[in-house]
């Protein structure tokens, strides 16, 4: 086919026909290849198709890095970070660079006398419960509690193209050999009843950004089972994927793998659909 390809109405029908049959994008994604589509082309369709697909059926705005042109880095606030890897369908990208060593020394620091056994979403009742998937220790910052918070914070917002008020308080865990957190999502189900209250607080999480502070020998990673993607838990760097709704046909399906030796620090900002009070 000729290098310059357009992307045609019969085409988006095509992916839409096939993600509704239960194909996984990147079986289309061959399967387009296959066919003569070159792969940026097959991806970009699949992409704006899909997307546009979810938000007919409910989606909302979601956060979204400056990434269309490929970009090897991008100058945020105070720092250059890398953009190391990048999907389209979950949107998935990693980042390099995000943090300096000083500073996941001090929010490790910081959150170290102040670290109790996690809690979840008590989808019941909108309270906080243990749960037998989350084995690691954690504690929350108030946004904007600290100087380094604050910094931290800022450079968010402008990675991601997001208002700083739109994001949770910063959560710090930690993860020792043995520990993990199992599949899960991020977003708050619908058919809970504790739903409509967690929601008050500045509506549904729309994307999260998890920071590694220190890194383990072996595991620890982040796991994406939907789409067979492990992001390796290198410090400074960071995962960052969006939902724009909550269903599990965003494939953000994501868990902490086992610890195997070492200890795992992390950092993880949730980001919402509107000002979170």
């Amino acid at each position: 086919m000729s290098t310059h390809q357009t992307i045609t109405p019969e085409l988006r029908q095509w992916i839409l026909e096939q993600a509704q049959a239960g194909y996984q994008p990147e079986a289309v994604l061959k399967s387009m290849v296959a066919s003569g589509w070159s792969e940026d082309v097959a991806i970009a369709a699949m992409e704006s198709t899909l997307q546009g697909h979810l938000q007919a059926q409910g989606g909302v705005p979601v956060p979204t890095p400056a990434i269309d042109d490929s970009p090897l880095y991008l100058d945020v606030a105070d720092r250059r970070v890398h953009v190391l890897q990048v999907m389209a369908q979950p949107r998935v990208v990693v980042f390099g660079n995000l943090l300096s060593d000083d500073e996941c020394d001090a929010l490790i620091e910081a959150a170290r006398p102040r670290l109790a056994r996690s809690l979840t979403v008590a989808v019941k009742t909108g309270g906080e419960e243990l749960n037998d998937d989350r084995t690691s220790n954690g504690m929350f910052f108030q946004r904007g509690e600290t100087e380094l918070i604050q910094r931290i914070e800022a450079r968010i917002a402008a990675l991601v193209n997001w208002p700083l008020e739109n994001g949770e308080g910063l959560q710090v865990l930690h993860y020792r050999p043995g520990t993990e957190y199992k599949p899960h999502y991020d977003y708050f189900d619908p058919n809970e009843p504790g739903t409509p209250t967690i929601l008050k607080r500045g509506g549904q999480r729309v994307a999260t950004l998890v920071m590694y502070l220190g890194e383990p020998e072996k595991g620890g990673g982040t796991t994406f089972p939907d789409v067979k993607l492990e992001v390796a838990p290198k410090r400074g760097n960071a995962v960052f994927f969006s939902y724009n709704r909550a269903d599990p046909s965003t494939q953000t399906l994501h868990g902490g793998a086992p610890v195997i030796a070492g200890e795992k620090w992390i950092a993880t900002k949730w980001l919402r659909e509107r000002r979170f009070e």
